[in-house]
């Protein structure tokens, strides 16, 4: 009667994990063999290899395919290869993948009630709503507060450099970081560059060190999706932190604008505006108008979009700083370059750090922006197909519901659009060098949903750059690698394993 049982469940669930793999078959599109209830992410799951590295070995395989077929367990998803069509997708035909399909649910885990993770009409009235916090304005105003974290740095920087060791630039620009957010962010001056467990840099630190039972839930959830709202939560104690430091923080400014112009501040300001009302993307009337959808501004939605300022600052803008300077380390000529730069412009500006100075500085950008193409911080970018849609060029109709993989890291680093890829060559950003393809670097994203906060991330990293490279010369040291060991483990965040060790010597 056992053997019987068993038999029948294991038939079932064999059923249950294969019954779509013929979906790429009957499309006609090309795809590896998949493999019962893992699919094509059976490496992904045993983090043997992240969603970046799978998305990369997946785009080099097929060179010559638009498009190529993947399984994350039972369902299917699509692979992007060309620009044509990842322009269709993230900006023309934006309507039909307005979604991203990585969010868990926001009632019972209301931290992915923010900007980046929301679906549909909350997507929709929170970028309304929050688009106006990063104008040039707010940014300029934001600027003092980054100065202060940009000095701090530069003194740590300095007992480093005393010391003579190898300094993990990794973990400094990451307290760097977490100081800012710390400023910018919540208003709190948490001193991470001088104390390494203070509460942001814990908890940055909690977001990202996936434990072996997140990653279980997380592959829970793709192989069985009927389960997710039975599986528990993985956010709790974070979402009870920060709701604890924001409503301090909220008590305390409570019916004054504290003159900080950080984004608490500019939360506040946006919940006295009320409830978010606008046309809905998911939902008509009759007449074909859109639905008049409403959200409103509490508690829960503010720290959401904290909880996503801090995380989506904090290991995107520490790991593109961190890989800049360990590219400049191996390119001496760039750093010197880089270095000559900084010191013409901020002479002009008394050697102090400022909004306009950065601005000033375009090789510096340049190379910013070469480190992001050659590792960008989010390998990937996801869509879902929110409607049925025929992508023109190869005459394929998808279903709602199925996944979009757009691998940023693979064509990114394609020969096709970037010659000699894995040399670090910024004058490919020079104004004088034209792009073959609009959307051939995407280390932001592009079209409605490209992140928000694009240019407060590149104003604090350009600043943090800066504050390094006028101070201090960067080169390999002892325990350097050139080439980097990726972390199996990350999957939206590309990682690398063992930090990133460099020498720090001052300049005279």
């Amino acid at each position: 009667m056992i053997v019987i049982l068993a038999v029948i469940i294991v038939t079932l669930l064999y059923y249950y994990t294969t019954k779509n793999y013929s979906y790429w078959v009957k499309k006609g599109v090309k795809h590896d063999p998949p493999v019962p209830l893992f699919g094509n992410n059976f490496k992904n799951y045993l983090g043997l290899a992240s969603i970046t590295e799978a998305s990369v070995e997946l785009y080099n395989r097929y060179r010559g395919e638009k498009v190529v077929g993947f399984y994350r367990g039972p369902k299917p998803e699509l692979l992007i290869r060309d620009p044509d069509i990842i322009r269709q997708i993230l900006t023309t035909d934006f309507n039909s993948f307005h979604r991203r399909g990585i969010g868990r649910d926001p009632v019972k885990e209301p931290l992915f009630s923010n900007l980046f993770h929301v679906d549909g009409d909350r997507w929709k009235l929170l970028r309304q709503r929050l688009t106006p916090a990063f104008t040039t304005a707010k940014l300029k105003a934001m600027f003092p507060l980054i100065v202060e974290c940009a000095e701090k740095l530069q003194k740590v920087a300095a007992e480093s450099a005393s010391k003579d060791v190898d300094c993990d630039v990794r973990d400094l620009m990451a307290r760097f970081t977490t100081d800012f957010i710390g400023a910018c962010g919540f208003g709190i001056h948490m001193d991470a560059l001088n104390d390494e467990n203070s509460l942001f840099r814990v908890l940055g630190r909690r977001i990202f060190d996936l434990r072996f039972v997140t990653i279980l839930l997380i592959a829970l959830k793709d192989l069985f999706p009927n389960f997710e709202k039975k599986l528990p939560p993985v956010s709790k104690k974070l979402k009870d932190d920060l709701t604890k430091i924001f409503t301090k923080v909220q008590e305390e400014r409570k019916g004054q604008h504290s003159g900080r112009n950080d984004f608490v501040d500019l939360l506040l300001e946006l919940e006295k505006k009320g409830k978010i009302v606008g046309p809905s993307i998911e939902k008509t009337n009759a007449d074909g108008t859109p639905v008049q959808a409403e959200l409103e501004m509490d508690v829960k939605i503010m720290v959401a979009q904290l909880f996503i300022f801090f995380a989506a600052g904090f290991e995107t803008s520490s790991s593109a700083t961190s890989y800049t300077l360990h590219q400049l380390a191996y390119n001496q000529n760039v750093q010197e370059k880089v270095y000559q730069e900084i010191k013409t412009v901020l002479a002009k500006y008394d050697n102090k750090l400022s909004y306009d100075a950065v601005n000033e500085m375009p090789y510096l950008d340049m190379a910013f922006k070469e480190a992001m193409r050659m590792f960008p911080s989010l390998g990937i970018l996801h869509r879902v197909c929110a409607r049925k849609y025929t992508i023109p060029e190869i005459n394929l109709t998808l279903d709602p519901g199925v996944k979009i993989l757009i691998p940023v890291a693979a064509i990114q680093n394609d020969e096709q659009y970037f010659e000699n890829p894995s040399e670090f060559i910024p004058e490919r950003f020079s104004s004088d060098n034209k792009m073959k393809h609009n959307y051939v670097y995407l280390p932001f994203g592009h079209g409605p949903r490209a992140c928000v906060g694009e240019r407060l991330g590149q104003m604090q990293s350009l600043a943090g750059l800066a504050a390094v490279l006028h101070k201090f010369k960067v080169v390999p040291g002892a325990t350097s690698k050139e080439i980097l060991r990726v972390s199996h483990i990350s999957n939206v965040v590309q990682s690398v394993k063992d930090g990133l060790p460099l020498r720090l010597i001052t300049r005279n």
